[in-house]
């Protein structure tokens, strides 16, 4: 035990017993998901790819989650994004993320039929008043954990230029528009380098984030995109 857990000892999320950010028991409760939708029509996929009928030309290509966002993993994500600010969640939360894509079969047939060096992961972006707020983009933790462990360079491609409002209680025409002209690719940035993206972020609602920044990227030359994000509620 080193100094600072016997000066702060950590505590399980849920049940709140000593050892460790989540107990053997609590644990137990994280479910990988085993389900995807479509993200334009918001109906059921089988393979998570964007349904033929639903593709147009700026259009998300797929979207994949790794767990299902059950008060557990809700627990775990709300203490790494907000306070107590627990950031060293990061490491428990990239191999849960990691384990749940790498058994996902058609994800990782998707990457084998793309040249991997033309992939690049890709955070999406706090804006800049709530990155100094928390001091972290949980979404740059997670992609540069997923990228250690894939071997896909992780890279800023796009900025948030709008402070929009929390999506909570807004319906999924509202968080559309919410999102509309959030995000922009940076100036220096050429996508051509990286056509095929990998948008990462924590939790999959709507989808209405990764529909703009594929939107976004899309129209910036990128010739697939893809969402992952580390849970999805159901």
């Amino acid at each position: 035990m080193s100094i600072l857990d016997f000066l702060f000892p950590k505590k399980c999320i849920s049940c709140k017993k000593l050892g460790d950010y989540i107990c053997t028991d609590c644990f137990t409760y994280l479910s990988f998901n085993d389900s995807s939708i479509c993200l334009v029509c918001n109906k059921p996929a089988i393979n998570g790819l964007t349904h033929p009928g639903c593709q147009t030309r700026y259009s998300i290509d797929g979207s994949f989650s790794s767990i299902i966002y059950n008060p557990i993993a809700k627990k775990l994500i709300y203490n790494f994004k907000y306070k107590p600010y627990l950031s060293d969640l990061r490491s428990l939360l990239s191999e849960l993320f990691y384990e749940g894509i790498i058994q996902n079969e058609t994800l990782a047939r998707t990457i084998q039929q793309l040249n991997h060096k033309t992939i690049v992961l890709v955070p999406i972006p706090l804006h800049s008043s709530k990155l100094k707020k928390r001091g972290y983009n949980q979404a740059e933790i997670l992609a540069k954990g997923l990228s250690e462990r894939l071997g896909i360079p992780c890279s800023d491609v796009l900025i948030r230029n709008k402070n929009t409002k929390t999506q909570f209680k807004l319906d999924r025409k509202e968080r559309a528009e919410n999102m509309h002209g959030a995000f922009a690719v940076r100036s220096n940035i050429s996508i051509s380098k990286y056509p095929n993206i990998l948008l990462v972020d924590d939790i999959l609602t709507s989808g209405s984030t990764l529909l703009e920044c594929s939107n976004v990227l899309k129209r910036a030359g990128a010739k697939k995109v893809f969402g992952l994000t580390l849970a999805r509620e159901q």
